[in-house]
């Protein structure tokens, strides 16, 4: 079955299921087919993806090392933010499909093909956010998604058929994962398997990332984190790339338990979901870009970007980072972070990120002379707020009026 279609992108990890898809789109679509693998910060899993794409025939292999630009323009932007979808998560996952999508159009364009293929299943989140965003920057691009069209709906079929075509995997089929994993350079994810009942307790063996608090150091550690217009440049004092910043909080984070997290969420296509997130170096720069935050933003601008964050978070998790309303809301996250320079100290323990200190020599608001409790030299006059407080209470005493007229 053609469908008029010459040859198809597929994002590729060489995992069991994308390796089946491979062969699935060259039987299916009778097309060649290129694989694209990104290198967001994985690690181990590249290397074996372009060894398994060329044994399975496949003569165009691209692989990218896309950890800076994920980095730079797709983590800083939304932790400018202060992005928690539902409070909580901090959108390992769904900040990295849109680069994905975007790259795939991209080989796309530059090989000639006219379609895309992801391995997203038709339950999740992810295939909206590869196509939104592939819509966004193609909107002729054709995608494909395996997981609607097959029958190949269990591990034992995707097995099978693996076995049947020949097809290498690295797990002998009487072995079942508990979890299903995703890991990229911000965090690492686990869902399925043991996972989906909400009331079983996660394996310990589980976590890659971070200790458990049991295992964590006695002694705290001390960080200092330096920020400039809103994105963190170095640690300790020394200057890091976007990348290596994330790859060495996490580092420290997870030794001291930072940036576990059990949630059930709720997924943009309408059902609960429970997964489990290790974040650690996220979890360390949110809160201290917040810190600073808290002495160099105005009062109001504050309360605004708290009122747009969840919204925002939102937006990025349910696919459309390339919407214009994220482009929007982002154009005055950008502005608001102008004045967002200065260090942050904090201290890690035992799972905690505790701020101990934040300074901006040159942004900061916050004016000692005046919210001193000690003498202010008179910069500030206590009785003026007498008047302020009246006006306040205008309202309250005219309601209060009324309710006792009606007694």
């Amino acid at each position: 079955m053609k469908k008029n279609i010459k040859k198809i992108v597929l994002a590729y990890s060489g995992g069991l299921d994308t390796s089946v898809m491979l062969t699935w789109l060259q039987e299916r679509y009778e097309c060649e087919i290129i694989t694209y693998t990104a290198n967001i910060g994985q690690k181990n899993e590249i290397a074996p993806a372009r060894q398994k794409a060329k044994k399975l025939g496949v003569k165009q292999v691209f692989i990218e090392d896309l950890r800076e630009e994920f980095a730079r323009d797709y983590i800083f932007p939304m932790f400018r933010g202060n992005a928690q979808y539902e409070s909580d998560y901090l959108l390992g996952t769904s900040i990295a499909r849109p680069l994905i999508a975007k790259r795939l159009v991209n080989v796309a364009n530059t090989t000639g093909a006219d379609a895309i293929a992801h391995g997203a299943t038709g339950k999740g989140n992810d295939q909206v956010r590869f196509e939104l965003s592939a819509y966004a920057i193609d909107p002729k691009i054709k995608v494909i998604a395996p997981w609607r069209d097959w029958d190949l709906l269990s591990r034992e079929k995707l097995l099978n058929y693996a076995k049947e075509k020949g097809i290498p995997v690295d797990f002998k089929s009487g072995k079942k994962p508990p979890y299903s994993m995703d890991a990229n350079l911000l965090h690492v994810s686990y869902e399925g398997g043991l996972l989906e009942d909400p009331s079983n307790q996660p394996q310990d063996k589980m976590w890659r990332m971070t200790r458990s608090i049991n295992e964590a150091p006695e002694k705290p550690t001390n960080l200092s984190i330096e920020f400039r217009k809103g994105d963190p440049i170095a640690v300790n004092g020394k200057h890091y790339k976007p990348s290596q910043i994330i790859e060495k909080l996490n580092k420290i984070g997870g030794t001291h338990a930072v940036g576990r997290l059990d949630f059930v969420e709720n997924r943009f296509i309408g059902m609960k979901s429970r997964g489990c997130y290790e974040t650690p170096g996220g979890t360390i720069l949110i809160k201290s870009h917040r810190a600073l935050e808290s002495i160099t933003l105005d009062r109001e601008v504050v309360a605004l970007k708290d009122d747009l964050m969840p919204r925002y978070a939102r937006l990025i998790y349910n696919g459309y980072w390339f919407s214009p309303e994220r482009l929007l809301i982002q154009k005055l996250i950008d502005e608001s972070q102008l004045h967002v320079n200065g260090v942050v100290k904090v201290r890690l323990h035992k799972g905690n990120v505790i701020i101990i200190g934040r300074e901006s020599k040159k942004s900061s608001l916050f004016d000692h002379q005046i919210s001193t409790f000690e003498d202010d030299k008179g910069k500030y006059k206590q009785s003026d707020a007498e008047g302020f407080i009246k006006l306040h209470a205008l309202r309250l005493m005219k309601n209060s009026k009324r309710l006792r007229s009606k007694h």
